[in-house]
Parts: C-alpha cells; sequence; structure tokens
C-alpha cells in the first residue's frame, strides 16, 4: 500500500513542494522548488515573438529579389533570444532522497530538458546550510559535502530559494544520510529567517 503525503508553500516566486512516498521496501523523499513564472513576462516574451513573425512576414512579403545582410543578421539574432528564453529558463529543481541509494538532484528547464546528477549516499559526508554574501546580495544555499572531492556540490544549482524552502530539505537530507539531523541555530537561539 503506497501512501503519499504532498505539503505545498508559496514564498515570493517560488513554490516549494515536498511529496512524501512510503513504499514497501523504502521510502522515498521528493522535494520540489518551483519558479512561479510572471504573467507580465510571458506577455513580454509573446510580444516581441509576434512582433518579430511580423517582421519577417514583411520582409517576405515585400517584393525583393534578396533579403539584405541586415535583415538576415536581424532573423538570426531574434531566433537566438527567442530559443535561449525558453532553453536556459528553469522550470523547477528537485531533491529525490533515497536513503539507501542516495540523493539524486534534477534540473527540469522550460524547453523540457532534464539535468539529472546522482550521489550515492555512501559518498556524502554531510549537507550544508550556507550564508552566501555577495558585494550586491545575501542568500542562502545548500550543499553536500562529498568524500574525494574538493568542492561543495550544490543542491539547487539554479535557483535561490528563501531559507524557509532549504530548511525542510536540509532536514530531510541530515535524516537520511546521518541518521538524525543537527541542530542549526543563530546565536540568539533561533532559526535563521530570510
Amino acid at each position: 500500500m503506497e501512501r503519499s503525503e504532498i505539503i505545498s508553500e508559496n514564498i515570493g516566486r517560488y513554490t516549494y513542494v515536498h511529496d512524501a512516498e512510503n513504499g514497501f521496501s523504502q521510502a522515498v523523499d521528493v522535494h520540489h522548488i518551483h519558479v512561479r513564472r510572471r504573467i507580465a513576462r510571458k506577455f513580454l516574451l509573446c510580444f516581441v515573438s509576434g512582433i518579430f513573425l511580423v517582421y519577417i512576414c514583411s520582409l517576405l512579403m515585400v517584393k525583393q529579389e534578396s533579403l539584405g545582410t541586415g535583415s538576415l543578421w536581424i532573423i538570426s539574432l531574434g531566433v537566438i533570444l527567442i530559443r535561449s528564453s525558453y532553453r536556459f529558463s528553469v522550470d523547477k529543481e528537485s531533491v529525490i532522497i533515497m536513503p539507501s541509494l542516495g540523493v539524486q538532484l534534477e534540473t527540469h528547464y522550460m524547453s523540457g530538458k532534464i539535468k539529472h546528477r546522482f550521489v550515492p549516499s555512501g559518498k556524502i559526508l554531510k549537507p550544508i546550510l550556507n550564508e552566501c554574501v555577495t558585494p550586491v546580495t545575501c542568500y542562502w544555499s545548500l550543499a553536500l559535502l562529498i568524500h574525494g572531492e574538493p568542492e561543495l556540490l550544490l543542491v539547487f544549482q539554479k535557483l535561490r530559494p528563501p531559507v524557509k524552502m532549504l530548511i525542510p530539505v536540509w532536514k530531510a537530507l541530515c535524516a537520511a544520510t546521518s541518521g538524525g539531523s543537527t541542530i542549526l541555530e543563530t546565536e540568539d537561539g533561533h532559526w535563521p529567517s530570510s
């Protein structure tokens, strides 16, 4: 008998979904962070695509024997921009925790492409919740300390979700890798806030 528990939470432009599937042999813990697309961005992309399509049609309808090199550059640049806006836009990132096997990290793009990265549980030393400070901004990230690797492996490589979404994933990773979670508190004894 399979039981599935789904928890969803919206914070800012991100939606966190926790889907725990408990099967016969092992528990699979799935955490998704979706990017909620703004309607204005979709409208702007459709509007620019429409203008670009009208421009191409007007060039082809005008009785010219050949298209100029300037118009060919504009057409190729437009195709590249529209295609790259879909190809490199991240739709969601997922963490699939299988305690006896390991952790699978997935990045889903709007184009339909999915990048997978599997880390066996024997190679994971510890999940780490970091506060990253740059000259412009400050944000939280979740990383895995991997045995034999000189660098940390970021769990959410493309997205920067708030710390309220990272804490449940961090706790699940701690429970799966070390048998229990360690306590993360600030100096005043409270959880970090976003």
